[in-house]
């Protein structure tokens, strides 16, 4: 595999460089000195920016943008192996990475490196500790699924020793990470598109929990299910957080306000931190901060300064995200779309002195909606009204025999109000005929359902 060396500058070609992602990767190249060209289908504020910086950026994918001179080419897993360039690339025997490979590798040339992974909370908790790393001299390099204000963006490209970014399971792609620290914060059935079953998937975290360098620390939730099965053959120190002094970091005199943010008081090895009051909602945030707590004391981060970006911290885009408000109804954005996302999403909504939680929810994959069906519904069927939205195919086609008609049969087996409405106009037109003022209506998702809000906003 070719090495990404930062004292060997070098020609990096990104195919798809247009991407959220890929377009932060060749930032880091560019402040660093690299010559990097990269390929896109349109003109976008990404390609704008990097031109820029410097880049040569192509606008059409032909076998003539790989030139002689290119060291190394990185691809995006968008990119199939007909592609022109990619081709191209491997005819004239020039090294080819992928996104996740040239990720990894990107790591290693950072001391001090953080991956953060689990089934759910990964944007969030990566926020989170941005959030209090951006209240140090430092300037880290961080690379997270989702848009947060204080960066601007997904990616932030620093200059100092640290680098964070969110490590995804699906593909096996963080199995190309080798962090200094590594954070698990659960473990669950998910992408079965590519996993077997739960033991597949718990079999992967193992992996990624041994891939941490041996003078680094696994921080590690200790509700996983038979946890040291996770943590077997792991070198690294193990640092465990959960709900109670079973664990290293935990959480005492825990309240609420009206709307569900927690505040609590966090302990650490035995030692009681400064008490904590978070700005966003539910239990789950509380182990996400604890996650956060157990790192930043092990990555050496004084308390208080522990405190004061943890307090900070707003939220990340498309996480329970305030959109407006419309005739009285209180609209809401979410990402979830695994079964204990939704429950745990629902949950905290419950919390709000709204007289209705309405939840539109667009089913996420043929595989996930098929295999997780009863698992989905009894998770949806805390919201008062359900309204169910066509299955985002994401990278799959329709070959499942699932549709959202099932999910709705199994929804009215329970007694929950529900319908179904294939078209983003179709629901949008029942909302304004049937939500009510004081409402809550949350639109739920991976897929694109948020537009959604945002029409009946404009």
């Amino acid at each position: 595999m070719y090495t990404v060396d930062f004292n060997s500058k070098g020609h990096f070609h990104f195919i798809g460089i247009g991407g959220v992602s890929m377009s932060g990767l060749a930032q880091v190249l560019l402040k660093r000195d690299f010559t990097v060209s990269g390929s896109d289908g349109v003109h976008s504020d990404y390609t704008d920016r990097l031109e820029e910086l410097g880049a040569k950026i192509y606008y059409s994918q032909v076998a003539d943008n790989i030139t002689d001179d290119i060291d190394c080419v990185v691809y995006s897993a968008a990119i199939k192996d007909d592609n022109a360039e990619l081709k191209t690339a491997r005819d004239k025997g020039i090294p080819t990475l992928t996104r996740a490979e040239f990720l990894g590798q990107l790591m290693n040339n950072y001391p001090e490196s953080i991956a953060v992974a689990g089934t759910h909370g990964k944007t969030t908790t990566t926020s989170m500790i941005t959030q209090v790393l951006l209240e140090l001299p430092d300037d880290p390099t961080i690379s997270i699924g989702g848009n947060f204000q204080p960066i601007n963006g997904n990616m932030h490209v620093g200059d100092c020793n640290t680098f964070l970014t969110e490590a995804c399971e699906y593909t096996n792609s963080y199995h190309e990470f080798y962090a200094k620290y590594s954070i698990i914060l659960n473990i669950e059935a998910d992408h079965l598109d590519f996993f077997k079953d739960l033991d597949d998937v718990r079999a992967s975290f193992n992996k990624f929990a041994n891939n941490t360098k041996e003078d680094g620390r696994l921080i590690i939730n200790n509700t996983i299910e038979n946890v040291s099965e996770i943590t077997k053959g792991v070198k690294a120190d193990v640092i465990t957080f959960g709900p109670d002094d079973s664990a290293d970091c935990y959480a005492t005199d825990i309240e609420y306000d009206r709307i569900g943010n927690g505040s609590f008081v966090p302990m650490y090895k035995g030692e009681a931190l400064p008490r904590i009051q978070l700005k966003v909602p539910g239990e789950h945030n509380i182990a996400n901060a604890l996650a956060v707590i157990a790192f930043c004391k092990e990555f050496g981060i004084d308390n208080e300064i522990i405190k004061s970006g943890l307090e900070k911290y707003a939220g990340v885009d498309r996480r329970f995200q305030y959109k407006g408000t419309i005739r009285g109804i209180d609209i809401y954005d979410d990402y979830a779309h695994h079964p204990t996302e939704i429950r745990t999403t629902l949950k905290a909504a419950k919390n709000y002195e709204n007289e209705r939680v309405v939840c539109v929810f667009q089913p996420h994959t043929y595989t996930r909606t098929k295999a997780l069906l009863k698992e989905t519904a009894e998770a949806l069927k805390s919201a008062d009204m359900v309204i169910l939205a066509k299955i985002y195919p994401a990278r799959e086609k329709d070959i499942y025999n699932i549709s959202s008609a099932d999910l709705q049969k199994e929804l009215e087996k329970m007694n929950v109000p529900c319908i179904y409405i294939d078209t983003f106009d179709g629901i949008e037109q029942f909302i304004l005929k049937k939500c009510m003022n004081n409402d809550l209506l949350i639109t739920m998702g991976a897929g694109d359902i948020v537009k959604v809000g945002n029409d009946l906003l404009k």
